[in-house]
């Protein structure tokens, strides 16, 4: 199951008005990350990335670059 499908799942037994909260706040990070489809796509790419290589980068010689920020 992916994410939105979980997401969906989370919400659909929501009363109306929690259902419009969400989708207000759906909307609120849509607008203030500026994410639109080609931005979801590339931050997909990222986070596949960082997971594929968590085992690599997670050891105590490179202990150093995990306090660097991330996007």
């Amino acid at each position: 199951m992916t994410t939105a499908e979980q997401v969906y799942e989370a919400v659909k037994p929501l009363p109306e008005p929690l259902v419009r909260e969400v989708l207000d706040f759906v909307r609120f990070l849509r607008m203030h990350r500026g994410v639109t489809p080609e931005r979801a796509e590339e931050l997909n790419l990222i986070y596949a990335q960082e997971t594929s290589l968590k085992k690599v980068w997670d050891n105590v010689e490179d202990e150093v670059w995990n306090d660097v920020p991330t996007v």
